[in-house]
């Protein structure tokens, strides 16, 4: 394309005289790119402590074929052992246990066992004892468990449970058919014993004395068999226990008595014996008289002694204080005398206004104040003799007492001496004529008992033949496979969530790279290309291209940067799509555009315009050619595109001649506006020198692929070289697949129907 407006030269300038770089008209905001840079050095981030719900909401929401996948695949397994499972049957017996006391009491001629309150401890031992493998061997042996009888218990395996379905057999009426009454082998012991205490289970009910007795059995009749045996033989066995016990105890009893009447009388002799040789008469709990008294005179002493103290230190404070304590002040007349002289020295005052001191009147006031003077000091005087006088009092009351308590100690010292023997003797006596009564007591009552049985346990309810299987539940095997369905594919989708390091969401590029997001393009379809969605101009394609132009109408103080670079961070990323879009975006407004591919390595825009690249950006930079040869037309006459030509082997080194500069000012003195589509950043510095010469770079960033490492260093090394990057273009944003819905997705088709994409239904 020829264009005359343009310079001839091969950049229209004179080498030596190359323009300068416009960055008044960048706008740059150096204090701004220095502060992002900052905040992706040092990764800060908004409120770490905040838990976002929505965001994990949209996690679960994005990832929701994986959890429900996840159900589905616990809910089949839950349900397929469910059918594979032995259907059980459960029977249960109640029984009634009360405790009982070790002690016996007498009522009437009758002793009965003392039935006492109830003890959690006890409850606790019972069931241990009907769980114990002493029980369960009994069980065994009276039904008579040998090999022939468990093997008719054997389950059938699910194969043989679905073979009965479709041909049903008879049942059996019993499934343990009496065995030989030869004595069990020790294996088919041990075999039955094991099965008995496989099955059983024993669980007291809540705030009651009564115990449920279960089997489970793949055989009803069996179940229900086994659950009456354990009660009966538990209450046999306790039976058992008592009589065994009460024997014991009567005859160890009868030893006892023997042995503890001789000691008694032993014990009593000697008593007896030693107080008549000492001359020592018992007063009674072990005391003396004049033990008694020494313990009425020191608690004397000790009331006296409280008394002197607090009569020495009212004299001390009054010998250390010439003034009267407050309690004393207010007992005596000095208060008042105080009072008269004080009416008597105001009325001195006030006359002394008029008359002289040697006037008779004011002589006899000052003789009245004198007066007053001399009866104060004497009534603290009398208070303070008062005050002495009861201390002296209190010091010979506690003399005296103590003297009587040194005589009345000497006393008792001499009594318990001599008593000492006599206490021991006593003590031995009581103790040995106690424990006579006791084990005679016990005895007869034990004797009166051995024809009762103390039976404390009942049978409140049989074990019936179960009419249905309790298990499997297929209900609660479901529900549980669900329940634990439902978190695995959540814990799945979450940690897959938050091991994907991707930028995905608006949300996400403004938390980690601290930029703005300028626009949001929605992925196309699989069977829509670029070209039809932009040649549709109320699709949510083109509409998301308008709003992003529209906001870089705002991104600067004086709107659109005239010269814009797109790049990102990686290849792939759609800034070629988005470079292009822009730029018929801009042409549309009726600005003269020009568009420059400046990715002298992987190009691909001129596939876009079906354009062949023989000459470009890279002869023009080289020098091989001028800038009306490199310009071609794209079809749209305020459009115009220079490609990037053939691919030099220096990309970096044209980029960074003085070249660029003088084509990016000329390029702007003559359109309206100039966008780069330029080479990715990372890996390469072609990127971060174009962005140093253009106005203005906008990020473009892949939702869902580009990793959030790659945008934020790819970032830094834009803003390192002082680049003016405005903000972020988020490209393919799948709302749905996000977990945003129609939040972004309906967002551009306000004010028309969108294009509805292929193979997608609304």
């Amino acid at each position: 394309m020829n264009n005359p407006n343009l310079p001839v030269g091969p950049l229209g300038e004179d080498p030596m005289q190359l323009p300068a770089r416009r960055d008044v008209e960048q706008g740059l905001a150096p204090h701004h790119s220095a502060v992002v840079l900052d905040l992706l050095r040092e990764g800060q981030k908004d409120n770490p402590d905040e838990i976002d719900l929505l965001a994990y909401w949209r996690m679960l929401v994005k990832r929701r074929w994986l959890v429900l996948s996840v159900v589905a695949a616990c809910a089949a397994i839950a349900l397929v052992m469910t059918l594979m499972a032995t259907p059980m049957y459960r029977a249960t017996t109640v029984v009634k246990v009360d405790s009982v006391s070790s002690q016996m009491v007498q009522i009437g001629e009758l002793s009965t066992p003392l039935w006492g309150g109830w003890d959690p401890e006890f409850l606790t031992t019972q069931v241990g004892i009907l769980t114990s493998r002493n029980l369960a061997e009994r069980i065994a042996e009276d039904l008579r468990l040998d090999r022939t009888a468990l093997a008719k218990l054997r389950p059938p395996s699910w194969l043989e449970r679905l073979k009965g379905t479709v041909r049903p057999t008879e049942a059996a009426t019993d499934a343990v058919p009496p065995a030989s009454d030869a004595k069990m082998a020790a294996a088919d012991l041990a075999a039955g014993t094991g099965t008995i205490m496989g099955g059983l289970s024993v669980e007291p009910q809540l705030n009651s004395k009564l115990v449920n007795i279960s089997y489970s059995s793949p055989v009803p009749q069996f179940a229900a068999r086994v659950a009456n045996a354990v009660a009966d033989g538990y209450i046999a066995a306790e039976l058992e226990r008592a009589y065994g016990a009460n024997a014991y105890a009567k005859k160890y009893l009868e030893d006892q008595l023997q042995e503890t009447k001789a000691k008694l009388e032993q014990s009593e002799r000697a008593l007896v014996e030693f107080a008549l040789k000492e001359n020592l008469v018992n007063l009674g709990e072990g005391q003396s008289l004049a033990g008694q008294n020494l313990g009425t005179i020191n608690t004397s002493l000790a009331e006296v002694q409280a008394q002197r103290i607090r009569a020495q230190a009212r004299w001390t404070q009054l010998q250390a204080n010439d003034s009267l304590p407050q309690d004393l002040m207010g007992s005596s007349l000095v208060p008042t005398l105080r009072q008269q002289r004080a009416d008597l020295q105001r009325q001195y005052q006030e006359k002394l206004l008029v008359f002289k001191p040697d006037y008779p009147d004011m002589q006899r006031l000052k003789g009245q104040i004198d007066e007053m003077d001399r009866q104060i000091s004497a009534e603290i005087g009398n208070v303070r003799r008062s005050v002495r006088a009861e201390y002296d009092a209190a010091i010979a009351q506690e003399e005296l007492l103590k003297g009587q308590l040194a005589s009345l100690r000497t006393e008792s010292l001499d009594t318990d001496s001599r008593s000492i023997q006599y206490n021991i003797l006593r003590r031995e006596a009581d103790t040995s004529r106690q424990l006579y009564d006791s084990l005679l007591q016990r005895y007869k009552m034990i004797g009166a008992a051995s024809d009762i049985r103390p039976n404390n346990i009942a049978v409140i309810d049989r074990a019936q033949v179960p009419g249905g299987a309790y298990s499997p539940n297929s209900t609660t095997n479901l529900a549980a496979g669900l329940f634990i369905g439902l978190l695995l594919g959540v814990a799945l989708a979450l940690l897959l969530e938050f091991l994907d390091d991707t930028l995905k969401t608006p949300e996400d590029v403004e938390q980690k790279l601290r930029m703005p997001v300028l626009g949001i393009i929605p992925k196309l379809g699989a069977k829509q290309s670029v070209a039809e969605a932009t040649k549709d101009l109320r699709s949510a394609f083109s509409e998301a291209y308008r709003s992003v132009r529209t906001a870089l109408q705002f991104s600067t103080d004086h709107g659109v940067p005239k010269v814009l670079l797109l790049t990102s961070s990686v290849p792939g990323e759609g800034k070629s799509t988005s470079a292009l879009a822009l730029a018929r975006n801009f042409a549309q407004l009726g600005k003269r555009v020009l568009l420059i591919e400046a990715d002298m390595r992987n190009p691909s825009l001129h596939r876009s315009l079906a354009q062949r690249s023989d000459q470009g950006l890279s002869n023009l930079l080289a020098g091989a050619a001028t800038l009306q040869d490199v310009i071609i037309d794209s079809g749209d006459a305020r459009l115009d595109v220079i490609l990037s030509g053939p691919l030099p082997p220096n990309p970096a080194e044209l980029l960074s001649g003085s070249r660029l500069v003088s084509l990016l000012s000329i390029a702007a003195q003559h359109y309206d506006q100039v966008v780069i589509d330029g080479p990715p950043v990372m890996g390469i510095a072609d990127g971060p020198l174009l962005a140093s010469s253009a106005d203005a770079t906008m990020l473009v960033v892949d939702s869902g692929r580009t990793k959030i490492s790659n945008a934020q260093t790819a970032l830094k090394r834009l803003l390192s070289t002082r680049s003016h990057v405005i903000g972020v273009l988020l490209t393919k944003y799948d709302a749905k697949a996000a977990g945003y819905g129609y939040q972004y997705e309906g967002y551009y088709a306000y004010g028309g129907a969108p294009a509805r994409l292929p193979g997608k239904k609304r």
